[in-house]
């Protein structure tokens, strides 16, 4: 939940633990010591095949990151990217999982407005100057837009010879998006057999349309990592989601992990936890691993 607080908590953890932003994350990239601050994402070039690729949807056309394994055919995964959009955390954070053995599909949610990058050099979140580019473009991923592009993407995944369609897909959603990956479950139980968010925002409200209610047309294994400032903002959401898994007898890890705020998982964050991120990654590909079968 990207508010005021959530923000605040933020910046006072990054004074106080001198971490990344982004531009400090993409300039370790490019200088090729990314390996050296973070060497769980130094993955071999021969390891996975990375390639920019076009998604059609109903839509328009969507920019993308396909990354699999050199050779053989793999479970489909959708990475859906947190608010600030696709950029080099995530396609590091694809590549990490191509290696695992997925062929995975790193999205930019903003595809009806922008291509590439959401926010321009200079520009980073939270400034007011961001979340007014942001913000109209957030306002569009409503739960029918979502659904669309899952249904894309996996037709896209579906026709690449990394592909094994025998198997189920995965969908992985950060913060705004923690959302999207319980509308793509419940639109497609039949495709999807795991799905997993972290610090995902308004998972659980008293809301007619929360993404909640929409558990019982699913059948995916879950997972949800809360941060734990969006625990204490929000202190209904996870028995309002246990409440719902247990009622439809699906397998979920719902858990708050101590010591994180917003937004601590992708490694260009502000606020970027890396052993508890850490946890909750052995955790989600011991859940794919089960899942996705």
């Amino acid at each position: 939940m990207c508010d005021e607080k959530t923000e605040r908590d933020a910046a006072q953890y990054a004074r106080e633990n001198n971490t990344l932003n982004r531009r400090q994350f993409n300039t370790l990239l490019a200088m090729g010591t990314l390996s050296a601050a973070f060497p769980q994402f130094a993955i071999a070039g021969s390891s996975v095949n990375r390639q920019e690729v076009m998604v059609s949807t109903p839509d328009g056309t969507a920019d993308c990151l396909l990354v699999s394994p050199s050779s053989g055919k793999y479970p489909a995964v959708i990475m859906w990217p947190d608010i600030k959009g696709r950029r080099e955390a995530f396609d590091s954070m694809g590549s990490r999982l191509a290696a695992e053995g997925y062929s995975v599909l790193v999205v930019n949610p903003f595809y009806r407005d922008v291509k590439g990058a959401a926010l321009p050099d200079g520009i980073e979140f939270p400034a007011p100057e961001a979340r007014a580019i942001l913000s109209p473009m957030r306002a569009k991923l409503v739960q029918d837009a979502v659904v669309r592009d899952a249904t894309a993407f996996f037709s896209f995944l579906d026709n690449q010879a990394s592909v094994d369609t025998a198997k189920q897909g995965a969908v992985m959603g950060y913060c705004m998006s923690g959302a999207f990956t319980m509308y793509a479950a419940a639109a497609l139980p039949q495709r999807i057999g795991a799905i997993a968010s972290y610090h995902g925002g308004g998972l659980a409200t008293d809301k007619e349309n929360s993404p909640h209610l929409t558990v019982s047309d699913s059948d995916a294994l879950a997972l949800h990592a809360i941060a734990e400032n969006d625990n204490e903002r929000a202190p209904n959401m996870k028995p309002w989601l246990s409440d719902a898994y247990i009622e439809a007898g699906i397998t979920a890890d719902i858990e708050v992990y101590p010591g994180t705020l917003h937004g601590w998982t992708p490694p260009d964050s502000r606020v970027y936890n890396e052993q508890q991120a850490e946890i909750a990654w052995s955790k989600t590909l011991a859940m794919f691993k089960k899942g996705l079968v």
